[in-house]
């Protein structure tokens, strides 16, 4: 037994004359390895202009999908009329027609009417909330670059020295809602299509929100 203990703690016989035998050190047996521990990943903003969950409906109805109409008016060929109303946006063609956009409008309070132009266009726009805004929602970031999830989506058209804009949006559910803090939401798809038609200097009439497109468009007696 001490010669097969032998055997196994120091290996194989050792010839005659040799030293004493040194057995070989224990290493220690290696420790399990644990998995690894999920971590939960840092929050990111997705900042979304106001009031967005409140205003989110289940299917874009088809009356906001782009079409033609027909839409007697007393604005020229080539002017943007916003119906905040019903909301609407109609690029006027001219011969009794428009091109109808659904969109999103300011919400109760911050609904403006009035005449103004485009004083400048953007691809995928940054978004620095304005003061006011950050002053109601000091949380938001006071910066994001420009991307699919940037609040102002694919477009923007800025309006004269406002802080307003025609811009896209990465949450077209809101579009037909009283969402927004101004600003005239437009689908990716529809904010891209009337980007190409529009340019710097682009009339941009908004109807009062209490006033009918019926009425607002009626030709002058």
């Amino acid at each position: 037994m001490a010669g097969l203990l032998a055997a196994g703690l120091f290996g194989a016989a050792v010839p005659a004359g040799a030293g004493p035998l040194t057995p070989f050190p224990l290493l220690p047996l290696p420790l399990p390895i644990a998995p690894p521990i999920a971590m939960p990943a840092e929050p990111q903003a997705t900042p979304q202009i106001e009031a967005d969950a409140d205003a989110v409906v289940a299917e874009r109805p088809a009356r906001f999908k782009r079409q033609i109409v027909a839409y007697q008016t007393r604005e020229t060929q080539g002017t943007i009329v916003i119906d905040t109303s019903n909301t609407y946006l109609y690029y006027v063609l001219g011969g009794g027609r428009a091109l109808r956009y659904g969109i999103g409008v300011g919400r109760q309070g911050f609904t403006w009417s009035g005449t103004q132009a485009i004083t400048r266009k953007a691809e995928w726009p940054d978004w620095t909330p304005p003061a006011e805004m950050l002053a109601r929602q000091p949380y938001l970031p006071r910066f994001v670059a420009g991307g699919p999830q940037n609040p102002l989506g694919a477009r923007a058209m800025y309006l004269g020295g406002t802080a307003y804009r025609i811009h896209g949006t990465n949450n077209p559910s809101t579009i037909g809602g009283h969402v927004s803090s101004g600003c005239i939401r437009m689908t990716n798809d529809d904010v891209i299509d009337l980007y190409g038609r529009a340019s710097v200097g682009t009339r941009v009439v908004v109807l009062p929100a209490e006033r009918h497109a019926s009425t607002a468009t009626m030709p002058r007696g």
